[in-house]
Order: structure tokens, then sequence, then C-alpha cells
């Protein structure tokens, strides 16, 4: 990207070196800037690149030499991706302790893993339709239910017809048969979409949620979309939530809000690889895979803790159990926001 921005600010960063500093550098028509002080920030030119801000020393204005930098950018984070994926599967403690130690041009930016984590995961679940219920599909189940229920009704009043049973028994199969026609009533109303209406709920129910069941009773793939949506959005209120749990984990020692953010944010990154495989497990048909899948964060917190913050086996065994303890706990925290935020929409 910094190379792509280069080239995008290539134009006005000549016009503002030379107004800082005349003789900055003339373009031609050949294609190429012969200049002696950079045409980014004015600075004087000592190498191939700037000293002061990074910038090549000499720009080519030319198609050829912008797809030659479209290619470099692709192939460059591609390169990174391919080193950094590994380790954060493997060795996440170590990567992340030679991330914070300053080794930065090897990995990816835990910032820049985690925006790409986030745009793919919810792209490839609202590709595939992994986690996006629909109204025909709630219905067809809620059918399927309803026949069960009017089957094994029918069953057992024939039952009584029958006068095979007397005194509790009796009793008991008159209970039976209320219950199931009270189960077969509300999947009545699903259908019909009179279920959940302000008088049928419960008088302690509190007065947001009541719009929020009634929503996503009627139409289900609305309040979904929205609630993605907001989680998309919002998506970067995981590493603020997460952040204070680690100061927990660690009250003795002092470490700095950096590291504990750079750990937060890549370990949520490679969290939200697993949901990616996940969903296409799904979409594949692949379920019984893809629910192995959930034992693999624990495991994980327990690497990366042990290797990021140097600790001995039971510390990082305990601290790991402390750690999906309050990984629920943010999630939950995450979930409701965006729930609210996503059915006030």
């Amino acid at each position: 990207m910094g190379e792509l921005d280069g080239i995008g600010d290539a134009v006005t960063g000549a016009m503002l070196a030379r107004a800082v500093e005349p003789g900055a550098g003339e373009a031609r028509d050949d294609g190429h800037t012969h200049e002696r002080n950079c045409l980014n920030c004015g600075c004087k030119l000592v190498g191939d690149y700037c000293h002061c801000c990074g910038q090549k020393a000499h720009i080519h204005r030319s198609l050829r030499a912008f797809m030659g930098d479209f290619i470099a950018g692709i192939m460059n984070f591609e390169g990174k991706f391919w080193r950094t994926l590994p380790m954060l599967a493997w060795r996440p403690g170590e990567m992340t302790c030679r991330y914070i130690a300053g080794e930065r041009a090897r990995f990816i930016s835990p910032v820049a893993l985690y925006l790409f984590t986030v745009f793919a995961m919810f792209a490839v679940l609202n590709f595939t339709g992994t986690f996006s219920p629909s109204s025909t599909g709630i219905h067809a189940a809620v059918k399927e239910e309803l026949a069960k229920d009017q089957a094994a009704l029918r069953q057992m009043e024939a039952q009584r017809r029958s006068g095979a049973m007397a005194g509790d028994q009796a009793a008991e199969l008159d209970r039976k048969i209320a219950k199931r026609k009270q189960d077969i009533e509300e999947s009545r109303k699903v259908l019909t979409g009179e279920a959940f209406e302000p008088g049928e709920m419960d008088e302690d129910t509190p007065d947001w949620v009541r719009p929020l069941v009634k929503q996503a009773t009627e139409n289900p793939e609305l309040l979904t979309s929205n609630i993605q949506e907001a989680a998309s959005k919002f998506s970067w209120l995981l590493i603020p939530l997460s952040v204070p749990f680690m100061w927990l984990l660690f009250p003795l020692r002092r470490r700095k809000s950096y590291d504990h953010t750079v750990f937060v944010t890549y370990s949520l990154s490679f969290m939200m690889m697993l949901v990616i495989a996940g969903g296409l497990l799904v979409a594949i048909g692949w379920s019984a895979l893809a629910g192995f899948l959930f034992f693999v964060p624990p495991f994980h917190m327990y690497r990366h803790l042990k290797g990021a913050y140097q600790l001995g086996r039971f510390s990082a065994l305990v601290r790991t159990i402390a750690l999906v303890t309050f990984a629920f706990v943010a999630a939950g925290l995450f979930m409701t926001a965006a729930v609210a935020l996503g059915a006030f929409a």
C-alpha cells in the first residue's frame, strides 16, 4: 500500500517539494523524474530512498511502472502473509515477541491482519450463507415440528378415547394432551406471524426486548443482516474490550498496554480465521469436521500465552482457563452491542 500511495502522491509531492525548495527536481517527457531532492518531503537525496520519509528516490511515471508497483505490492503482502500465517498458527507466542521486539518487516502488522481477517470472515459467511438463517428455513423447521406434534396428539387422543386408562394415568395423559395442544398453537402462531405480539409476552419482558423478538420472528433475514452489518462496522470494539482482561491476567507484571494489544489483535485474527475455515467446511457439508475446530482456541491460547509472556506450563494453563472465560465474556458483550445496534438500526 505504501508504494501505491507514493505513486498517488507523486505529482502533488513534486509541487510541494519545489515550493519548499526550488530546484528539487524536474519531470521530463521520458516518464522519469530526475530529482535531487525527495518529491514527497523535499529532503536532500543521498541514496536510492529518502532518509526522511522512506520514499523511493526516483519515481517512474509510466503505466509499466504503475503495474510493476501494483504487482510488487501484492507479492509483498503475499510474502508476508505466508510467513505470518504458519507462525501465527503454530508459534504465535514467538511471532508476537519478535514483532514487539521490532521485527516488523517480516510479518504483517496485527492491525492489517485483523482488518483483513474481519473482511474475509464476513465475506465468506455472507457468500456461503453459513450462519444466515432464512425465514424459509425457519418456517420449514417449524412446520416439521408441528407435523410431529399433531401426529403425537392424534395418537394420544385415540388412546384417551379407547378408555384403556383411568385414574392417575388418565389425568397424566390429559396433561400431556393439553401440553401438546399448547405447543401446536405456539407453532401455528409462528407460521402465521401472530407470535410474540405485545399482549402475548410475559409482563416481566423489558420493553426494549419486545420489538427485537417480534422482528426476529417476522423477518429474521433482515435482523441477521443488520446484526452482521453492525458487527462488521464495530468489529474494532473487540480489541479494547479484550485488553482490560489481559491486565487482569497479569496484575503483578508491569507489561505495557501495547504488548497486550498486539497479543489480543493477533489472537483475534487467528480466531476469525477459524471462523472462516468453519464456515467453508459447513458450506461444503463437512459440519462434523467443523465441530472439531471448537477445540482449537484453548490450545492456541495456551501456546500463545506461554510463548508471548514466557510462562511455565502450569502458569500458562491457569491463565488459559481464565482467558477462555474472559473471551466468552468479551464476545458476549460485543454480540450484545451488535444485536442492539442491529435491532434498532
